[in-house]
């Protein structure tokens, strides 16, 4: 007799039958290996009930990937590791911009700009070959946030407004091209279609497809250091006040664990951790 399917509660309030599928692909991205896959689908498996939130199912994969790869659970926990980036944009605009620099892109954070008719603060300007992109960063603290199109139809009355001072400044040797919004959670389908309708370029966590940020992420090995799990919560607020956002700028830092008087041994532990994310 087919098994009747178990839904849970998505962070939307919407809800779904439990994938094993999913879940089997988001440890595979892990890096978790075919064995410990296997253990934890079957023990979730006897834990899940009508009616679970995703959060409690990630919290039970999240503690028993814990447990047997610390690396892989790093990974796992991006996505929450970029909402505890917050609670200011300033570290996700960062993340972004070393994500566009990776590209190929010259980047700059929080920049001021004229516009035709006011002034606007730009979160991130990127150039390449003669072309500008101005990057609108938006950043929830909350996983239930969604930009709808008020969000871009707003962007890009700022990009139209900049751009039109811009490209008739002779003084540019650039051409300002594009404007582009960058959202850590994701749009709404009016959002996407106005986008789409006029040339506004979007990047959420999930879109495009294969191409939104945690695939960047994950192709880069750009995490965050509020992936890290060998950090205490109140280090890594430490590192980020300190402008290190990134592992790979802690391993390019590596002093300041010192100077925070952590011990060499949880230093070496750390150090390690990075290592395996950033690929070193």
């Amino acid at each position: 007799m087919k098994q009747k399917p178990i839904f849970i509660k998505k962070n939307s309030f919407d809800v779904e039958p439990f994938s094993t599928q999913k879940l089997e692909h988001s440890l595979l991205r892990s890096g978790a290996s075919e064995e410990e896959i296997e253990n934890i689908i079957s023990k979730i498996q006897t834990e899940i009930y009508d009616g679970i939130s995703s959060i409690e199912i990630y919290k039970k994969v999240f503690a028993y990937l814990k447990k047997s790869n610390r690396t892989s659970a790093s990974r796992y926990s991006l996505k929450r590791a970029i909402f505890d980036l917050g609670p200011t944009g300033y570290p996700f605009e960062r993340l972004v911009a070393a994500l566009l620099r990776e590209k190929g892109f010259k980047t700059s954070v929080s920049v001021i700009l004229n516009g035709e008719c006011v002034t606007h603060e730009i979160d991130v300007l990127a150039e390449k070959e003669g072309s500008v992109y101005a990057i609108e960063c938006k950043f929830h603290s909350d996983a239930n946030a969604v930009s709808n199109v008020k969000i871009p139809l707003y962007i890009n009355s700022r990009f139209l407004d900049i751009q039109k001072q811009w490209n008739t400044n002779s003084k540019n040797t650039t051409h300002l091209k594009q404007g582009w919004l960058v959202t850590n959670t994701r749009f709404t389908i009016d959002a996407i279609n106005y986008a789409k309708c006029v040339g506004l370029t979007l990047l959420s966590w999930d879109y495009p497809l294969n191409n939104g940020i945690k695939d960047n992420i994950d192709s880069f090995d750009l995490y965050p250091i509020t992936t890290l799990i060998n950090l205490s919560k109140d280090e890594k607020t430490t590192l980020i006040s300190k402008d290190i956002i990134l592992v790979k700028e802690l391993y390019e830092n590596k002093i300041v664990l010192e100077k925070m008087q952590i011990t060499s041994d949880r230093i070496v532990k750390i150090l390690n951790e990075v290592k395996e994310l950033y690929k070193i």
